[in-house]
Order: C-alpha cells, then sequence, then structure tokens
C-alpha cells in the first residue's frame, strides 16, 4: 500500500498522540451564484439513561457522557450557517451500541436511536445517516445481528443499510463496509478490523459511479482500513480508481481524528474528526453544478492528526 508522505506523517503523529495544527479558520467567501452547501458530520456515539460504561480510557468514558450535548452544539452551529445548509451527510457511529438484544425493547423503551433520531430531526437541512461499527456492535451485546441492526435502521431511522442522494446534479453514496465478509456471521475480531462491501454493494456501487455523475463518497472506515479487492481483482480501491475523475472526495470517520491521505487511493481522502470530542469537528462544503466540483470551504479549522477543529466562523 501507498501512502503519502503527508498522510504518514500524520498517521505518526496520531499515533505518537502528537498535534499538528493549522492557522486559524478564515471567515467564510460568500457564495458563488448557483451553488449549494453540504455539511458532514460523524461519530455522535449517542447514549441513553441505559447506557452504564465505562469506556476503555478515562477520555473516551469522558467524552461518552458529553456526546450527545455536543451533537446539539454541533446542530446549533449548522443550523446557523448562511446561505443555508442544504444537505447534511453522516458518517457512522450514530448511536454507541445497544442496550439490549430484545429487538421489542426498542419499541417499549425510549433509547439511543429514538434519542439520535429526535436529535438530527433539529437540523434544519434533512440528514442523511450512515452505518458505524458501533451501529452493528454485537461484541457489546451478544445476539444484535446484522439482521437485527439493519432491521432498526429502517424502522427507526428510515435509513437502509446503502444508498444515493442524488441533488442537484450530484451524487452522495452512503456506503456500508460492514455487509462483507469481514463481517459476516463467522468473522472474528480480527477480521472485523477490516470493512468489506459484499459483492451486491459492490456491483450497486460500481452501477453508480458508472453514469459518471459527480460523487461524493461516504464510508465509515478510513479506506486505509477497508479491504482493497474482495472477489478476485474486484474491490473497492480499485473501483475508485477507476472512477476518480468524477469522484469529488471520500470521507470517512471511525478514528475520531482528523487524517489527509490526498490522493493515496485516487480520489482524495479525508478521515473526519467525530462531533463526540468536539463540537467543532464537523465539515462545511460548496458544491458547484456548473463546473461539478466541490469546495470544503472550512478546511482551514482542521487541527490535522487531533480531535478538534477551531471554532466555525461564518
Amino acid at each position: 500500500m501507498i501512502v503519502s508522505r503527508r498522510a504518514f506523517h500524520q498517521m505518526a503523529a496520531a499515533a505518537a498522540g502528537g498535534l499538528i495544527v493549522t492557522p486559524s479558520a478564515r471567515a467564510l467567501t460568500p457564495a458563488k451564484p448557483g451553488t449549494f452547501r453540504f455539511a458532514l458530520i460523524t461519530d455522535t456515539h449517542i447514549i441513553d439513561d441505559f447506557y452504564r460504561g465505562p469506556e476503555g480510557s478515562p477520555e473516551d468514558t469522558k467524552t461518552i457522557f458529553e456526546a450527545n450535548g455536543n451533537l446539539l452544539k454541533t446542530r446549533e452551529t449548522i443550523n446557523a450557517i448562511t446561505p443555508a445548509v442544504e444537505q447534511v451527510f453522516h458518517a457512522g457511529d450514530f448511536f454507541h451500541n445497544y442496550p439490549s438484544a430484545d429487538y421489542d425493547f426498542y419499541f417499549k423503551n425510549k433509547t439511543r436511536i429514538d434519542i439520535a433520531y429526535e436529535m438530527v430531526q433539529g437540523f434544519k437541512a434533512p440528514v442523511h445517516i450512515g452505518f458505524g461499527n458501533h451501529d452493528y456492535d454485537e461484541h457489546q451485546t451478544p445476539g444484535v445481528s446484522r439482521e437485527m441492526s439493519n432491521r432498526l435502521f429502517e424502522a427507526k431511522l428510515k435509513t437502509r443499510p446503502y444508498y444515493a442522494v442524488d441533488y442537484k446534479g450530484f451524487r452522495f453514496l452512503q456506503l456500508n463496509n460492514f455487509l462483507g465478509e469481514t463481517w459476516g456471521p463467522k468473522a472474528t475480531p480480527k477480521m472485523k478490523q477490516l470493512g468489506s462491501l459484499g459483492e451486491e454493494q459492490l456491483n450497486w456501487a460500481e452501477a453508480q459511479l458508472a453514469e459518471r455523475k459527480p460523487t461524493v463518497i461516504f464510508i465509515h472506515y478510513p479506506l486505509w482500513l477497508q479491504s482493497p479487492t474482495e472477489v478476485k481483482d474486484y474491490g473497492l480501491h480499485p473501483m475508485l480508481r477507476k472512477y476518480q475523475d468524477n469522484i469529488q472526495m471520500v470521507v470517512a470517520g471511525h478514528w475520531h481524528k482528523w487524517v489527509d491521505f490526498a490522493h493515496t487511493y485516487g480520489p482524495r481522502h479525508i478521515v473526519s474528526g467525530a462531533t463526540r470530542y468536539d463540537p467543532n469537528a464537523f465539515m462545511l462544503f460548496e458544491a458547484d453544478p456548473k463546473s461539478g466540483r466541490i469546495a470544503w470551504l472550512d478546511e482551514s479549522r482542521t487541527q490535522w492528526s487531533t480531535h478538534y477543529s477551531t471554532p466555525f466562523k461564518g
């Protein structure tokens, strides 16, 4: 695997607890005529009164109890942006694990799934939810299968396992890297450290990309953690290179820290920080239907290889 020098140094700094800070955020330039804005949030990790904890480290335990409030702060900021944000996308870990393996439990009790859904209904723009590992995490609650998670997402959140959103000439793909063999019924915890889409989703994704619309892809695991190929030489990595001319960006979550893989995988690939750790950790884009291109408007806020971003200045 070839990794850009910039990405290598950022990952090394993150692993060592290093800090790479960009200059203070600049105020946004006025929107160009005919463009629209969309935002990305991820790793919200919403909890409920059934959550007991603790997490694996003092920092993780502290931030999980701040997660709900942080999402509300993020929502307030995004709702206040002008011109208004027209679409919001979420790259997974919408809520944090499951309090019960009983499907009916979620219809008899108000849980973190309901709380998270209520929170995103408060966004002025539609929110399109993706799946993360904690949205499937059967190791925390044995008995919660992929099928059960998919049923709950559809019933409670009106969200399919993967899907496309077409808006003003752009296509947004919510891919799900938990549907392949690495997360199958016989998968071990070690296997689940890698993501995979499965042949059916790969075929669907290629059909979407083959239409050559300007496309943005959201997926939970960074591409570093994706199975490059799944069926002989057929897989996500070669697909991204094949269609890199129309893929504007691939955005992932999971690491909770900002990492720029640049064009290591073809299209530019960014790993986003998490609102669980910082309510300022979101991404704002401007899309230009005339050119078919996007611009990341608030990149200067990013503190690379950390959880954090500087506060947004509209």
